[in-house]
């Protein structure tokens, strides 16, 4: 069963919390990092994208980096922006989006879990971004940046929650400048946050990483590193934990996340459409930016007009968990066999468009001639993901979006 244990969050004064808090470094590059911590001198982004006060050209990598994000951690702390809470706790952390509003629970989750197969995951990893969070943590000796866990809903951890928010003012309430609130409430009835830890035990099998996986995997490598290097490790040690915010299935929703290719693969239009015609049933929209609305429908954009696209039978299969992802016909029927795309995280000829962003961005970089052709697709379901990874499959690259992204800073662990 799980372990999801409380922790004495590292958190700022409810006046500069708004400031204090940022998205995930992995969202952005280091001029949009400057952009969003310019006028903001206690910014998070001064320590998770410590390159913005280093000199331009400085190797975002290099120890220069890595050195000053120590720095600006120190300071945080000295000048108040960052206290120790007095006891070990939960947090509860909700997001508010369109009006739908989503409750998770701030814990610890065990480098333990995440090595025997408790915690699952459903993506693989990158070696030079696993490699740099790694690095940063072991130079903080924190985990600055919470990770997105889910897990099947439970009725008494979901009646917890619910009970603290409806009697219970918020300790952090406010709107992103994205538009999206955020409120979070610490936990600090010793007994409730004892019966939170107990449910975990009892209740939880399995946690599932959502979105952070390289952190998770950065956590577990630091996690064994510091024990090996310690001769008197017993495990419960802080550095066999990491911060993880853990949402009930049944709150969260995976946006669609399409792709952009930037050429035809020497064919012309008329070819392509042919060789489309081999797998897909094809219906041209016309102007109106058109959105699928079921598995295996796919919306394509070329040339100035939206098609619809229909899988044809056969090329998928409903029972295999992989197989009849819309992500994998997309590949196996479009992107290798007719644009050459081979590796979806290697190859240089296509991008990936979270759907936040609207279909109209797929339009607008297709029609600047960036881009040659736009395929949206219809989201996963968490149903799917736990799925695979109960299974232990792997899904394609760049298969999940998942939105409000959490912001960090609203509590740190140290390790």
């Amino acid at each position: 069963m799980a372990i999801v244990k409380p922790f004495k969050g590292l958190r700022p004064p409810r006046e500069i919390v708004e400031e204090l808090a940022c998205l995930p470094y992995d969202v952005m590059n280091s001029t949009e990092a400057a952009q969003m911590a310019d006028g903001k001198e206690c910014s998070l982004l001064r320590i998770t994208r410590a390159e913005i006060e280093c000199p331009p050209g400085t190797d975002i990598h290099g120890d220069e980096v890595y050195g000053k994000a120590v720095e600006n951690f120190r300071l945080f702390r000295e000048k108040g922006w960052l206290k120790e809470d007095p006891e070990a706790r939960y947090y509860i952390y909700a997001q508010t989006m369109n009006g739908r509003t989503q409750y998770g629970l701030v814990g610890c989750a065990a480098t333990a879990d995440y090595e025997n197969g408790i915690i699952r995951k459903h993506e693989l990893t990158r070696p030079d971004k696993e490699e740099d969070r790694m690095v940063l943590t072991r130079y903080l000796n924190a985990n600055i940046e919470p990770v997105f866990f889910s897990y099947k809903a439970v009725p008494e951890i979901d009646e917890i929650v619910r009970n603290i928010v409806e009697n219970e003012a918020p300790e952090y309430d406010f709107v992103a400048e994205d538009g999206f609130g955020h409120h979070f409430w610490p936990v600090y009835d010793a007994g409730t946050n004892l019966r939170i830890e107990s449910l975990f035990r009892e209740k939880v099998p399995f946690t599932y990483v959502a979105d952070g996986h390289h952190r998770t995997a950065a956590a577990a490598r630091i996690g064994a590193e510091k024990r090996a290097l310690n001769p008197n490790h017993t495990g419960d040690e802080e550095y066999n934990f990491f911060m993880a915010v853990h949402f009930p299935d049944n709150q969260l929703q995976i946006i669609d996340y399409n792709r952009l290719v930037k050429d035809l693969n020497g064919m012309d239009e008329d070819l392509f459409l042919k060789a489309l015609g081999q797998s897909f049933e094809i219906e041209l929209v016309g102007d109106p930016i058109w959105k699928p609305s079921r598995l295996h429908e796919f919306s394509m954009y070329l040339s100035g007009k939206w098609y619809k696209l229909t899988a044809k039978e056969g090329t998928f299969n409903d029972d295999d968990p992989i197989g009849v992802l819309d992500v994998t016909i997309l590949s196996e029927h479009i992107l290798k066999p007719l644009l050459g795309i081979e590796d979806l995280r290697t190859s240089q000829r296509i991008d990936f468009v979270g759907g936040i962003r609207g279909l109209g961005e797929l339009k607008r970089r297709v029609d600047s001639g960036e881009m040659k052709v736009a395929f949206a697709l219809y989201p996963v379901s968490m149903e799917q993901l736990i799925h695979i990874a109960d299974s232990g499959n792997i899904m394609p690259p760049k298969t999940t979006w998942f939105e409000p992204k959490l912001r960090s800073g609203l509590v740190i662990h140290s390790i």
